[in-house]
């Protein structure tokens, strides 16, 4: 029986997704001590759009840029969803300066500028080394 690159490119997903989501919930435990299953998801979510990017042939620090924008709106949305929404306050940012109803806030989006750095290059490695993808070199600027 044939595998069809379709269900192919859905394993690498999984995977990359599954990858991601421990990466992000393993980066959680070590700031915080503890995590939710949410931050597995988003997390997951997070490393296989910030993966894409690598196709666009940006600049890295573009992506770094892009890849904390698209960090920073999962992360609230997942916020408006656990936290406001059900009600779990999972957590609050609520005294931090700068924050938007407490779910995210300026810092922490610093933050996820740098560790996205971590992410782009660890997904562009797994690519590489798991699917025997030939990807681009990192370009830092344009």
């Amino acid at each position: 029986m044939r595998t069809s690159v379709k269900n192919i490119t859905m394993i690498k997903i999984l995977i990359l997704f599954l990858m991601g989501g421990t990466i992000y919930a393993g980066i959680e435990v070590l700031a915080r001590e503890f995590t939710h299953i949410s931050m597995f998801i988003t997390g997951g979510l997070c490393f296989v759009l910030i993966g894409q990017l690598k196709r666009t042939g940006l600049p890295v620090t573009v992506q770094m840029l892009i890849s904390c924008a698209i960090i920073t709106a999962l992360e609230l949305a997942c916020g408006l969803i656990v936290n406001v929404w059900l009600g779990l306050d999972v957590w609050d940012y609520s005294d931090e300066p700068a924050n938007l109803m407490g779910q995210i806030c300026v810092n922490a989006s610093a933050i996820w500028v740098f560790l996205s750095f971590v992410g782009i290059y660890t997904n562009d490695f797994a690519r590489r080394k798991m699917f025997y993808e030939k990807t681009a070199p990192m370009k830092i600027l344009p």
